[in-house]
C-alpha cells in the first residue's frame, strides 16, 4: 500500500475531483503521508486557465519530481497540455481524473462502502453535477480536457447531495465547467428541477449554484429564477461570464451568447429576487478588441454593477483559435486591465458600502485568519467576523450580525448577540435590490 500527497490548484470542480481521487485510495488502504518528501507518490492536479498558471505549474511539478519517488500530473493543463511537461524534461505519468487512483493502486480494487467519506471540505461539500461544457470558444484551451458535457441524472446527483448534508455539509457548492447546461447531453434542460430536489433534502444548508455561462442559462433562466425565488436554501448568486460588452468580440470569442441575452437574465432575476448578487468575468485585451468595444464592456460594467467581477488579461492559449490571431500589444492590454479593475473596485467597494448599519442572517463557512471566520450572507455576499472565540462563533454556525465597516470586496460583522445561532432558516437580507 502506498502513501500518497495531493496538490490542486484551480476551480472548485479540480478540488472536488482531487477529493473523489483521494477518497478512491482511501478505501483502498493508503494513506496521505505527512508531505511529499513523506509521499510514495505525488499527484499534481494542475490547472491551466492563463499563461502564468501554466509556468507556475511546470516549476511546482519540477519541485515534486524532485522530491518524490513518483510523480502523477493530473487536471486540465495535463489533459490539454501534457506534452508540456514531458518537453520540460519532467518524468510524470500524465493521466485523466479518472485513472489516476487506478493507476495508484496499481490493479488493486479499491472496496466502497456505505459509509464512504464524502466529498466534503470542512463543512463545504463540493457536488460536481457533470464534467464538460457545449461552448467552443475560440480561446479555451479547458474544453480539450473535459469535453462536451456529460451529465449524471437528476437521482445520482440528489443522493450524492445528501450524502454531503448527512456528512456534516452547511454549504454545498453545485459545480461544473457550465452548470447551466447540465442535461443538455440527454436532450433535457434539467438544472431547475436538480435544484429544487436538492433544497429539498431534510436539514439546514445552503447552495451555491456554480458558473453557469449566459447562453447556457438563458433558455431557462426564467425558470431558474423561479427557482430561487421559492427555495431559501439556494443563495441568490448567479456567477455568468460576459467576457465582452461588444457584440462583435462575443463574436470572434464564439460565445453562445449576445450582450442582450446576458441583459436579459440580469432583468429577470432583478424582477424576480429582492435582492441578489450577480459575478461576472470580463476578459480585457481580446486580439479582436478595439477601443470602442472595450469602452463597451465598461460601459456595461457601469450599468449592470455586479457585486463580484473577474478581470483577466487576455493570454494566448496554445492550440486554440485565438492564439493564431495577431494580439494586441502588451501596454494595450495592461492598460485597459487597468482601467476596467479600477472601475471594478469603484462598483464592488459601493455595494458593501451599501450593507453598512444593515442586519443580515448568514453562514459560518470557514475560518479566516487570526481569530476570525468568514461568513455569506443570503445573497453570498462575504462578512468578516473578527473575535470568534470571544462571540462563541463556531464553522457551520447560523447567526445574525449588524454589518459595522467594509474592505472595497468584504464587509466586517458583530453578532447581535453572543453565539446566538438562527434556526437554519434564511431571510432575505436587509437592503437594496440588484442593482
Amino acid at each position: 500500500m502506498a502513501t500518497y500527497h495531493i496538490e490542486t490548484y484551480g476551480c472548485t470542480s479540480n478540488r472536488g475531483e482531487s477529493r473523489a481521487i483521494e477518497r478512491a485510495l482511501r478505501d483502498g488502504g493508503h494513506r496521505p503521508a505527512d508531505g511529499p518528501e513523506d509521499a510514495d507518490v505525488a499527484i499534481l492536479n494542475s490547472c491551466t486557465v492563463v499563461e502564468k498558471t501554466e509556468r507556475n505549474m511546470l516549476r511546482r511539478a519540477e519541485e515534486l519530481e524532485a522530491t518524490t519517488a513518483e510523480l502523477v500530473v493530473t487536471g486540465c493543463m495535463a489533459l490539454a497540455q501534457g506534452e508540456e511537461f514531458r518537453e520540460a524534461g519532467i518524468d510524470a505519468e500524465v493521466l485523466h481524473w479518472d485513472a489516476v487512483p487506478e493507476h495508484v493502486l496499481n490493479g488493486e480494487c479499491p472496496t466502497h462502502t456505505p459509509d464512504t467519506e464524502p466529498v466534503l471540505d470542512g463543512v463545504i461539500g463540493i457536488l460536481p453535477i457533470a464534467r464538460g461544457c457545449m461552448s467552443n470558444c475560440s480561446y479555451c484551451i479547458t474544453k480539450f480536457a473535459t469535453g462536451r458535457v456529460d451529465s449524471p441524472s437528476i437521482g445520482e446527483n440528489v443522493e450524492k447531495a445528501r450524502a454531503l448534508v448527512h456528512a456534516g455539509a452547511k454549504e454545498i457548492r453545485v459545480t461544473g465547467q457550465d452548470t447551466g447546461v447540465y442535461g443538455w447531453d440527454t436532450g433535457d434542460r434539467k438544472l431547475p428541477e436538480l435544484l429544487d430536489r436538492i433544497c429539498a433534502i431534510d436539514g439546514e444548508f445552503r447552495v451555491r449554484l456554480g458558473m453557469a455561462n449566459p447562453g447556457g442559462i438563458h433558455g431557462i433562466h426564467e425558470e431558474l429564477a423561479d427557482v430561487f425565488a421559492r427555495n431559501e436554501e439556494l443563495y441568490d448568486f448567479i456567477h455568468a461570464p460576459v467576457q465582452s460588452g461588444s457584440d462583435d468580440v462575443l463574436a470572434d470569442m464564439r460565445r453562445q451568447h449576445r450582450v442582450e441575452k446576458f441583459r436579459e437574465v440580469v432583468e429577470t432575476f432583478d424582477g424576480r429576487l429582492d435582492h441578489w448578487t450577480l459575478s461576472t468575468d470580463f476578459i480585457v485585451g481580446f486580439p479582436t478588441e478595439s477601443d470602442a468595444d472595450h469602452e463597451r464592456s465598461m460601459d456595461l460594467l457601469r450599468e449592470v454593477r455586479p457585486e463580484k467581477v473577474n478581470v483577466t488579461r487576455f493570454s494566448k492559449r496554445p492550440g486554440t483559435d485565438a492564439a493564431e490571431m495577431k494580439g494586441l500589444g502588451g501596454t494595450v492590454k495592461k492598460e485597459r486591465s487597468k482601467a476596467m479593475s479600477e472601475l471594478k473596485m469603484d462598483v464592488v467597494g459601493e455595494a458593501y458600502e451599501s450593507m453598512v448599519g444593515e442586519t443580515f442572517e448568514v453562514l459560518v463557512v470557514e475560518e479566516g485568519t487570526g481569530d476570525s471566520v468568514k461568513c455569506r450572507d443570503s445573497a453570498y455576499r462575504q462578512i468578516i467576523v473578527q473575535r470568534a472565540s470571544d462571540h462563541g462563533v463556531e464553522v457551520g454556525d447560523f447567526l445574525t450580525v449588524e454589518v459595522t465597516g467594509h474592505n472595497t470586496v468584504y464587509a466586517f460583522g458583530e453578532p447581535t448577540g453572543a453565539g446566538h445561532r438562527v434556526g437554519g432558516s434564511r431571510s432575505s437580507a436587509v437592503g437594496s435590490s440588484h442593482p
